[in-house]
């Protein structure tokens, strides 16, 4: 009898379960499918009865796009043409020629090119502005440029560009251009090796594991791992580095979604390099996705000492998806969790502010995990480092003159007033942080910063609303002590803003690896991992070993 009424009162429930499911399923499916009778209604009768000609192709482009942009900004729509177009990917860099290039304000721009790569070779400078690729006159050309780049080894493509204001010509012979994930590696001092790793391409894990065998043989007991500035890249890479410091079948980042087929554990499948060399990993805010993979799980696992800022805290994963008629969509599928799981996103899309920007998690909010050991550690997006250095966050005001190009402008003005420096490093004095200050101002520099650029836009709409003429008085008033304070924030952070302008300067004279060579022996972040390497006790005190 008993037996009998478990079956009896089972047997519904899990009906009613299964019930519950498909109902909700067609719930769903009903609203999606009304929502697009709804939009197919209209858009038709937009195109049948507005009153000039439309064009379908370009309305809906616009409409897609723009739906897409309220979700977050990694989940975007390819028309016919974006798929077809050659694109550069996330670092920017064109692959047949071996340099950085920006597109900014029309203008396309080297921003640096690559020690004996093409570009290089060719005689191309950061700082030369390319006006001409073959026969075609970029002041023409509004498309993506590095289609124009595009060819075979060998293939020889003429380039006019300006510099200093003369108009120069040179030739570009392309070449299989594969940059180095890891460009530069070195000991620091007899005990420490230093890795600097830039991106997580195809070769990362090969190349980190070279470099860190190259060391390991030249008598290196420690090692810093460099992760500043690493936007990602592969995860199987990721996976691969975390490997080398880490045993076999250790979990090392965990997807998660709402679609059970995109809940994946990642696990490392080799035999270590050396699971007991100790370790210390440095991160900034533009360390992101497969750097935070790293990071946070030899945090979680306690296998390295986190040194630098708050990483950048991009946690979700996207897939490309195929669709009709050539298109394709690149779409946010599930969040990255660290071994102790934590979520590595930092800014929640669904949930956004009044001006409509994305909500990150105030620290009060923030939620406590436990690492390997039982060391408490948080969320609130990216890694927060064990250490945490002020230093290794920009300020506002540098970051305004970062981002707009100021010291780029002026190192390239500096570079060419002094073009025998070689490889003496020079010291960034007061007087040259004078002459940067004349410089911006000579050159209208344009700060705009969050209260500047909303200050512009209410001039610009008080002049629609015919206005602007009775608050200029008030607008040139509250402009002038805006440029007042960008100055006194200048002067602020002098300090900061000289060390920029010096990396910059280093960089014209002597390439990345000459930064990286200045890096070893004067960098402040670099300094504090070797003391806490030499300095055991504390060392073993962060990791609680």
């Amino acid at each position: 009898m008993h037996t009998f009424l478990k079956k009896r009162f089972v047997i519904p429930v899990l009906a009613s379960g299964f019930l519950f499911i498909g109902v909700s399923f067609r719930e769903d499916f009903f609203e999606v499918a009304k929502q697009i009778e709804i939009f197919t209604t209209l858009f038709k009768a937009v195109n049948s009865n507005y009153v000039d000609e439309t064009n379908p192709g370009e309305l809906m482009d616009k409409a897609i796009k723009s739906m897409l942009a309220d979700l977050d900004p990694y989940t975007n729509y390819f028309n016919e043409q974006d798929v077809v177009k050659f694109k550069i990917n996330n670092t920017g860099e064109y692959t047949g020629i071996g340099a950085m290039i920006t597109r900014k304000e029309g203008k396309l721009i080297v921003k640096e090119p690559y020690k004996n790569f093409p570009a290089d070779k060719a005689g191309l400078k950061a700082g030369d502005e390319i006006i001409q690729i073959g026969d075609v006159l970029l002041s023409d050309f509004k498309e993506d440029a590095s289609q124009l780049m595009k060819g075979s080894k060998n293939t020889k493509i003429d380039i006019k560009y300006i510099r200093q204001g003369k108009t120069l010509a040179t030739q570009i012979v392309l070449d299989e251009v594969e940059i180095n994930a890891v460009p530069f590696f070195s000991k620091i001092d007899d005990k420490t090796g230093y890795i600097v790793l830039t991106q997580f391409n195809r070769k990362a894990s090969l190349e980190t594991k070279e470099a860190l065998e190259k060391l390991k043989s030249q008598g290196a007991e420690r090692i810093i791992l460099d992760l500043r500035g690493n936007g990602g890249g592969l995860l199987n890479e990721a996976v691969n580095i975390c490997n080398l410091f880490v045993p076999k079948n250790e979990v090392i980042v965990t997807t998660k979604s709402k679609i059970e087929k995109h809940n994946n554990t990642y696990k490392t499948s080799r035999e270590p390099i050396d699971t007991e060399i100790p370790l210390v990993i440095l991160v900034d805010g533009k360390s992101a996705s497969a750097s935070e993979i790293v990071a946070g799980a030899l945090q979680d696992l306690d296998r390295a000492v986190i040194v630098g800022s708050r990483s950048f805290g991009k946690g979700l994963v996207q897939r490309p998806v195929d669709l009709t008629y050539g298109t394709q969509i690149k779409i946010t599928i599930s969040r990255y969790y660290t071994p102790s799981g934590r979520c590595i996103q930092a800014l929640d899309y669904t949930h956004r502010d009044k001006d409509g920007k994305a909500i990150r998690t105030e620290a009060a909010k923030y939620n406590a995990f436990k690492t390997k050991k039982g060391r408490t550690v948080y969320d609130g997006g990216g890694i927060l480092p064990d250490v945490e250095l002020e230093e290794t966050k920009l300020s506002t005001i540098a970051d305004a003159v970062v981002k707009n190009d100021g010291i780029f402008n002026y190192v390239t003005s500096y570079y060419y007033k002094n073009p025998n420096l070689g490889t003496t490093i020079p010291t960034v004095t007061d007087a040259d942080f004078a002459e940067f200050k004349a410089f911006l101002k000579k050159q209208n520099f344009a700060f705009d910063t969050e209260t500047e650029l909303a200050l512009k836009n209410t001039l610009a709409i008080a002049k629609k609303e015919k206005i602007d003429a009775s608050i200029m008085a008030e607008y040139q008033q509250l402009l002038g002590a805006l440029q007042k304070n960008d100055e006194n924030q200048l002067n602020q952070n002098q300090k900061e803003i000289k060390n920029l302008i010096l990396d910059e300067i280093i960089k014209r004279y002597q390439y990345k690896e000459g930064l990286y060579q200045y890096y070893t022996k004067n960098n402040s972040e670099i300094k504090k991992a070797v003391a806490i390497l030499n300095n055991m006790p504390e060392y073993n005190r962060i990791l609680k070993i």
